[in-house]
C-alpha cells in the first residue's frame, strides 16, 4: 500500500520560514518524480514544483520560483519542501504527489499517481 505523508506544516509569520517534508512507502521512491501543490481557502488546486527522479532537475510555478526549493532523498525516500520568504498568500494546504518516472505536464495534478493528505500552512501578517 503506498502511503506518502508529509509534516512540518504550521503557522508561521510573513518572512518566515518552514519546511515541509514528504515520507514514502510502498513505492520504488526512485521511480517517481515528486510534486507539491497546494489548495488554499476558496481556490483550485495549484501546482507548487516538482523535482525529477534523479534529483537533477526541479520545476517551480512562478509564485514559488526563488523563495521555494525541493530536494529529495533517495535513502529516507523522502521529498522536502524548503519555503523561505513566505507571504500570506502562500497559506494553503500543502500535498505532496508522486508522478511515474516524469509525465509531460509535470505541473498538472492528473499526471501525478499517488498523493498525500495534506498539511496546513498558514502565513500571518
Amino acid at each position: 500500500q503506498v502511503q506518502l505523508v508529509e509534516s512540518g506544516g504550521g503557522l508561521v509569520q510573513a518572512g518566515g520560514s518552514l519546511r515541509l517534508s514528504c515520507a514514502a512507502s510502498g513505492l520504488t521512491f526512485s521511480n517517481y518524480a515528486m510534486g507539491w501543490f497546494r489548495r488554499a481557502p476558496g481556490k483550485e488546486r495549484e501546482f507548487v514544483g516538482a523535482i525529477n527522479r534523479g534529483a537533477g532537475m526541479t520545476y517551480y510555478a512562478d509564485s514559488v520560483k526563488g523563495r521555494f526549493t525541493i530536494s529529495r532523498d533517495t535513502g529516507k525516500n523522502t521529498v522536502y519542501l524548503q519555503m523561505n520568504s513566505l507571504k500570506p498568500e502562500d497559506t494553503a494546504v500543502y500535498y505532496c504527489a508522486a508522478a511515474y518516472f516524469w509525465p509531460a505536464k509535470i505541473d498538472v495534478g492528473d499526471r501525478y499517481n499517488y498523493w498525500g493528505q495534506g498539511t496546513q500552512v498558514t502565513v500571518s501578517s
